[in-house]
C-alpha cells in the first residue's frame, strides 16, 4: 500500500502534541512490513521543513506568513520583516526571481534545522529600470546589474545589442520580471557609455537612485524673479554691516551658508555671532522652489558636482554670505563666560556684509602667524585667536559633558578634467575646522533650546542612547584584541569616551572609533526631543546650513513665528514634522550613502591603475572566506581572500575575531597591521582584491 504524504499531515494535524512514530502508523493501521515507507515519508515531510521531530516524537510544523523587504546579498538573500529581531534567509532557488528591495508574501519553513522562506506572491517590485553591463554570448544577449541585483541576468533583444561595444554601460526597463521557469527580460533604454571611454561612476549612481539632474521651469521662473531690497528689509532688522563678521570654509565651497563673528566683552566674556543664511526669507512654503527642495531634502555632493537643493540663483547668489555684499541673515548672539556656560543668547533677523572669505587653511596659517598671510589680513588676527581660545573652552566643556569625538580620518579624490581620480589624499582636519565645528554647534543648541522654552515645537536632531545588544557586541570584539572591557549596563558616553581614549595613538585607533560609532544608533530629526548622545546634549536642532539641509529651513521657520509670538496649530505642527522627519532622516541616508558609493567606485578606480603595488594597511573586518584590510592613506577597502591564504589551511575562530593556522599556528586578528599587494579590482562593483606580503 502506498502511504502518501497528505495522509501523515492528517494525523499529525489532528494530534495537537507531538507524537510518536508507533502512534502514527497505528493511526494509519500499517502493517510491519510498510512500516519502511512511513519512515520515508517522514523524511522526506523533515527535508521540506514541513515537520520536525522532538525527542523522538513528530510534529507537524505551522505555516507562518509574512511579509517584508527582500535584502540581497549576492545569491542569497534575507527577508527583513518589521516587528522580528533576526531577518530570515532566503535561499539562491528563491532570489533568483527577487530583486533587492522587493516587498514580497512568503511562508516560513525550517530546513535543516534553520528557519528560511518560501515566496508565495511578490506584492511590489522594487525595480522598473536597472543600470546594467553589457554581456554578449554567441547568440543572445544580457545584462548584468551594476547593485545588489547583480545575482539576476537580463536578457535583452539580440537586435538591440547588435551595435554596442561589450561591457558598456546601459539603463535597461525591466518588460518581464523573473519566474522559477524563465529568466528577466528587458529592453534597452539609453546607453550611458564604455568605462574604458569615459568615466561614469557618478552618472550610473545619478540613475541608480533616481537623483534629480534638473529643476522644475516653475521652480527656475521663481528664483528668477526673486530679489533683495535691502533698503526696505533693514526696517525690520538688525543691521550688522559694519561688523567685522567673515566665512570659514573649505577650499572648493560656492555657497556660504554661515558667517562668524567675536568680541569681548569689559568683563572679558566672548561675544559670539553666528549669522546663517535667512534662506526661509525667500523659499516661502508650498511655493515650486520649497516643494523640490523639500522632495531634495539635501544637497548631494559628489566629487565631481553637485546636486543642490536650491536652484543656483539661490545657492551661489541671494543666499550666500559672499564677501563685500549686504546679504539677509538670521543671527545667534551668544556670550560665554571663561568657562564656557552661556550667559545670555539673544536670535534674531540681520542684515550683515562679510568682510573675509577664508579656506580652513588660511584661518589655520593666521591663527598660528603665517607671516605671509598676515600681512594682508592682519585685521583678522585677533579674532581669529580669540575664537581659537573659546573653541577650546567648550571643546573642555562638551568633553567634560561627556561627548564623543569619532573625528575618523578621511582622504579626498582628486579627479582631473576628465572626471578621472589621479590620486587620492588624506583630507587633514585641524583647528580651524574644528573651531567652525563648535560654535555651529552652540547656535544649534541655543535655537532648540529657546524653541522648547517659549513652547513653540521644533525639528530636533535626535541621537538616541546606544541598543545594549550592540554594545556588548563590541565589548567581546575588544575583548578578543586582548583588551579587557567589563559589561556594566551603564553605557553612557563616558564610557565611549574611555574606550577611545585607550586606543589613543595605537594602530588599531580608527578601527576602533569606527566600530564604536558603528554600534550607535544613526542620528535623526524628529519632533519630540530625545536629546543628542554624541554630542551629551539635551536640546539640539539643526539650524545652521538652510542652503544644503531643509530641515534648517522648517528650524528657521519655527523660529520666526516664535519671535514674533505668532499662533500656530502644536498639534498639526507636530504631526508635518513628524512626517517631515521621517522623510528628511531617509535622504539624508540616500545622501550619505550615494556619496559614499561615488567615492569607494572613483577609489576602486585609481587603485585599478596601483595593481602589482604593495601597501601598509590594518585588518577591519574577519570572516569565514578571509580579511578586509584597509588601506592606509587611501583609505580604500579591500579583500583578502582565505583561497590566497596558501601556506597554511586557516580555521575563522569567529569569538575571537581571527584566523588561525592549522599548522603553523599563525594568527591574523581584527587590528593587525599587514602589507597587501593589489592582484585585482572589479571597478564596476568597486571590489579590490588584495594578497598578503611578507
Amino acid at each position: 500500500m502506498e502511504i502518501k504524504e497528505e495522509e501523515v499531515i492528517k494525523v499529525l494535524k489532528k494530534s495537537k502534541k507531538p507524537i510518536p512514530f508507533s502512534h502514527i502508523a497505528n493511526r494509519l493501521n500499517l502493517e510491519r512490513s510498510e512500516l519502511k515507507k512511513l519512515k520515508k515519508v517522514l523524511r522526506k515531510l523533515k527535508k521540506k521543513g514541513k515537520i520536525k521531530v522532538e525527542q523522538n516524537k513528530f510534529k507537524l510544523i505551522e505555516e507562518e506568513i509574512v511579509e517584508g523587504e527582500v535584502l540581497s546579498y549576492t545569491g542569497f538573500g534575507f527577508l527583513k520583516v518589521e516587528g522580528r529581531d533576526k531577518d530570515i534567509y532566503i535561499p539562491p532557488f528563491e532570489m533568483k526571481k527577487l530583486f533587492h528591495g522587493d516587498i514580497i508574501r512568503a511562508k516560513i519553513v525550517e530546513f535543516k534545522g534553520k528557519k528560511e522562506i518560501r515566496v508565495l506572491k511578490v506584492i511590489k517590485r522594487s525595480k522598473k529600470e536597472l543600470i546594467c553591463s553589457l554581456k554578449k554570448g554567441k547568440k543572445r544577449c544580457y545584462c548584468v546589474p551594476l547593485d545588489e541585483n547583480a545575482h539576476i541576468p537580463v536578457f535583452l533583444p539580440t537586435k538591440d545589442c547588435k551595435d554596442i561595444k561589450k561591457g558598456s554601460i546601459l539603463v535597461v526597463k525591466i518588460t518581464k520580471y523573473p519566474t522559477d521557469k524563465a529568466p528577466a527580460y528587458g529592453r534597452i533604454k539609453e546607453v550611458l557609455g564604455h568605462p574604458s571611454e569615459k568615466f561614469l561612476a557618478v552618472d550610473i549612481i545619478i540613475r541608480k537612485y533616481n537623483l534629480p539632474t534638473s529643476y522644475p521651469d516653475d521652480a527656475l521662473k521663481e528664483a528668477e524673479r526673486l530679489s533683495i531690497d535691502i533698503d526696505k528689509e533693514i526696517k525690520n532688522r538688525k543691521d550688522l554691516r559694519d561688523q567685522l563678521c567673515f566665512t570659514i570654509d573649505p577650499e572648493k565651497a560656492k555657497d556660504f551658508d554661515d558667517a562668524v563673528a567675536i568680541e569681548r566683552t569689559p568683563e572679558g566674556y566672548f561675544r559670539l555671532f553666528v549669522h546663517i543664511a535667512d534662506v526661509s526669507h525667500f523659499v516661502k512654503p508650498n511655493t515650486a522652489i520649497d516643494r523640490e527642495a523639500y522632495k531634495r531634502g539635501f544637497t548631494f555632493y559628489f566629487p565631481d558636482r553637485a546636486i543642490h537643493m536650491l536652484p543656483e540663483r539661490l545657492a551661489s547668489d541671494l543666499c550666500s554670505l559672499v564677501p563685500g555684499e549686504d546679504r539677509l541673515t538670521f543671527t545667534c548672539e551668544m556670550v560665554f563666560n571663561e568657562k564656557g556656560k552661556l550667559l545670555h543668547y539673544d536670535i534674531y533677523e540681520s542684515v550683515i556684509n562679510s568682510k573675509a572669505r577664508l579656506t580652513y587653511d588660511q584661518a589655520l596659517k593666521i591663527i598660528v602667524g603665517d607671516p605671509a598671510i598676515e600681512k594682508h589680513l592682519s585685521h583678522l588676527t585677533e579674532p581669529l585667536r580669540n575664537m581659537e581660545i573659546l573653541y577650546r573652552i567648550l571643546s573642555k566643556k562638551r568633553w567634560d559633558a561627556g561627548s564623543i569625538d569619532f573625528d575618523l580620518p578621511e582622504s579626498e579624490v582628486i579627479i582631473d578634467e576628465y572626471g578621472e581620480p589621479v590620486a587620492v589624499v588624506p583630507y587633514e582636519r585641524h583647528i580651524a575646522h574644528r573651531i567652525i565645528e563648535h560654535f555651529m554647534i552652540s547656535a544649534n543648541e541655543t535655537v532648540a533650546m529657546h524653541l522648547e522654552k517659549a513652547g513653540y515645537p521644533c525639528l530636533y536632531r535626535v541621537h538616541e542612547n546606544p541598543d545594549p545588544d550592540r554594545v556588548e557586541n563590541l565589548i567581546e570584539i575588544l575583548n578578543g584584541l586582548g583588551y579587557k572591557v567589563p559589561k556594566t549596563g551603564n553605557y553612557n558616553s563616558r564610557f565611549f569616551q574611555k574606550i577611545i581614549e585607550d586606543f589613543e595613538g595605537k594602530p588599531e585607533e580608527n578601527m576602533i572609533r569606527f566600530l564604536t560609532l558603528r554600534t550607535m544608533k544613526r542620528a535623526k530629526y524628529s519632533p519630540h526631543n530625545l536629546g543628542h548622545f554624541g554630542l551629551a546634549l539635551e536640546h539640539y536642532a539643526h539650524f545652521t546650513s538652510p542652503i544644503r539641509r531643509y530641515s534648517d529651513i522648517i528650524v528657521h521657520r519655527l523660529l520666526k513665528s516664535a519671535l514674533r509670538g505668532e499662533d500656530i496649530d502644536y498639534e498639526k505642527t507636530v504631526a508635518y514634522l513628524e512626517e517631515a522627519g521621517e522623510h528628511l532622516s531617509t535622504q539624508e541616508r540616500l545622501a550619505e550613502d550615494t556619496e559614499r558609493e561615488a567615492i569607494d567606485l572613483l577609489k576602486a578606480r585609481y587603485m585599478k591603475s596601483r595593481i602589482g603595488e604593495t601597501f601598509k594597511g590594518i585588518i577591519t573586518g574577519v570572516t569565514s572566506f578571509g580579511l578586509f584590510v584597509e588601506i592606509e592613506d587611501i583609505l580604500a577597502e579591500g579583500l583578502v581572500h582565505i583561497n590566497t591564504l596558501t601556506e597554511d589551511e586557516y580555521i575563522y575562530d569567529e569569538p575571537s575575531h581571527r584566523l588561525v593556522g592549522l599548522r603553523t599556528g599563525k594568527i591574523y586578528r581584527l587590528g593587525d597591521v599587514v602589507k597587501v599587494k593589489v592582484i585585482g579590482v572589479d571597478e564596476e562593483r568597486a571590489r579590490i582584491d588584495l594578497s598578503l606580503e611578507n
